[in-house]
């Protein structure tokens, strides 16, 4: 039996609009939850975001995707979306953050969309990005990645009036972090290491509730400007800086626009204009529940933020089985 759906009719908020987009993915992808099939939860989750994507009154252009033209089954940098009869906005998105945290029934995998108007995200290609985040508003730029770990957990403890031994830093448990991790240890900050879900790490920085006060490390470009998007509202800082394994990736940057390889983008590089963000949590979170089974439906823990207007919305939705 077919779950309900929300007819999207021309004077829907598309902000709203955004956040049934990422109820469906999430929906679909929590089919496969636990079941260690990450590619087909992801490609379950590619599906209803599109199909959702192409009933929106939008004129809209992914930005920030899941890989190039050539890889057409996911939503590709520079697809098409929507019916094409509305405003021209940019898209970044993540059918599935987490693919692996899903795979394994583990916490913090998230359907994730940001838009905004045209050129306002950074149009980066799929590649890696060092980043260094922190989750509150001060008018002076506090970090810098050419600044040592220490140096910038010491400019975040005075701004944050504390020790340094009262900060907790994110990091992705990855080989190629040892050095980053020994450095914050030594610096006296305590440290999280998650296995994946960087969008949530980052995020979750500028949630007072989650204990986390500062991200590093490297992970995906397109995760960096999903993030950068929703800090946009929440308020906080964030630079990153795109990292280059072969002339390849080089290659596809300077194809994309992209002339200064060792740029740092802040957060107005990464994501400006009146940016809309919407997240569902697949598997619990800090920040969001998963998706629920109840009698007769399902039930979805989403936010909803739009920088213009400042606002956090959470949201929580019963979809119904039509009998």
């Amino acid at each position: 039996m077919p779950f309900q759906t929300h007819p999207i009719t021309l004077d829907r908020n598309l902000q709203l609009e955004a956040v049934r987009v990422t109820e469906a993915a999430a929906i679909a992808a929590h089919k496969l939850m636990g079941r260690g099939d990450e590619k087909a939860a992801d490609q379950l989750a590619v599906n209803a975001m599109r199909e959702h994507l192409n009933k929106m009154d939008i004129e809209g252009t992914i930005v920030i995707g899941e890989g190039e033209r050539d890889e057409a089954p996911m939503l590709y940098i520079g697809e098409q979306v929507g019916t094409g009869k509305g405003p021209q906005i940019d898209i970044a998105l993540d059918p599935l953050e987490g693919t692996t945290i899903l795979a394994t029934g583990g916490h913090n995998s998230l359907a994730v969309i940001a838009m905004t108007e045209r050129g306002k995200f950074l149009h980066a290609p799929d590649v890696y990005m060092d980043k260094i985040a922190i989750g509150f508003a001060f008018n002076e730029p506090l970090i810098d990645l050419d600044n040592s770990p220490l140096e910038n957990l010491k400019n975040i403890a005075k701004a944050k009036k504390c020790e340094i031994s009262e900060l907790v830093t994110v990091i992705l448990d990855r080989e190629r972090h040892e050095e980053l991790i020994a450095k914050v240890r030594e610096a006296g900050s305590r440290i999280q290491l998650i296995k994946d879900g960087d969008v949530a790490a980052i995020i979750a920085t500028s949630m007072p509730a989650t204990g986390i006060d500062v991200y590093m490390g490297i992970g995906g470009a397109p995760e960096g400007v999903l993030a950068a998007a929703a800090l946009c509202t929440t308020g906080g800082q964030i630079v990153g800086r795109l990292i280059f394994r072969n002339d390849d990736e080089k290659a596809r940057a300077e194809r994309m626009g992209i002339k200064d390889f060792n740029k740092q983008y802040r957060l107005s590089d990464m994501a400006s204009g009146d940016v809309m963000f919407a997240a569902t949590g697949v598997t619990d979170g800090s920040m969001l529940k998963g998706v629920r089974i109840a009698p007769r439906g399902v039930i979805t823990h989403s936010v909803a933020m739009r920088a213009r207007m400042g606002t956090i919305q959470m949201i929580e939705t019963k979809y119904n089985l039509i009998s």
